[in-house]
């Protein structure tokens, strides 16, 4: 059995964040619509948005490294995209269903955030700068992603979710 390497890692994590962004770009239409809050609706087309820029760095990245573009079962991914259905369905019509969503949103933020970083810092180390510059503009795309929610849920969100409830 060969010796597997920081390349075969990268390539392989590359594709656990491939599949995840596919996967979150199918779902964000969902949460769109499910959402109360024109903020909030906002939020996730901007997002979706941004994950097809995204999916297409990630294919540019795979073609630097020769390999064709292909994902990997993500079982993080899928089960955050879960939890956001089961909050979905649970809290349809509820005061706290934005609330839920959103933070739904952030866990999916979070993710990405682990992946990029961790890719970026793997591409350095493997002399991939150009790889390495697209995974970083991905990165901080994410964190802006990040902060913008938690804007969202201090400034609105969460207080209207408890407001309605009273």
């Amino acid at each position: 059995m060969p010796v597997k390497t920081l390349d075969n890692l990268f390539h392989e994590t590359l594709r656990d964040i491939y599949y995840a962004e596919r996967k979150i770009v199918r779902a964000l239409p969902r949460m769109r619509r499910t959402a109360q809050s024109l903020e909030l609706q906002d939020a996730f087309d901007h997002h979706k948005e941004e994950t097809e820029d995204h999916i297409e760095r990630l294919q540019k990245v795979f073609v630097m490294i020769d390999k064709r573009p292909r994902g990997k079962t993500c079982e993080a991914i899928d089960g955050i995209i879960e939890e956001a259905e089961s909050i979905m369905a649970e809290f349809r019509h509820s005061p706290a269903l934005d609330a839920g969503l959103l933070a739904a949103a952030q866990a999916i933020e979070h993710y990405e955030i682990s992946r990029y970083g961790t890719l970026k810092a793997w591409a350095e180390r493997l002399g991939l700068k150009d790889a390495s510059k697209l995974l970083d503009e991905t990165l901080r795309e994410e964190a802006k992603a990040d902060e913008t929610l938690t804007r969202l849920a201090e400034t609105a969100i969460n207080s209207a979710a408890e407001a309605r409830a009273a």
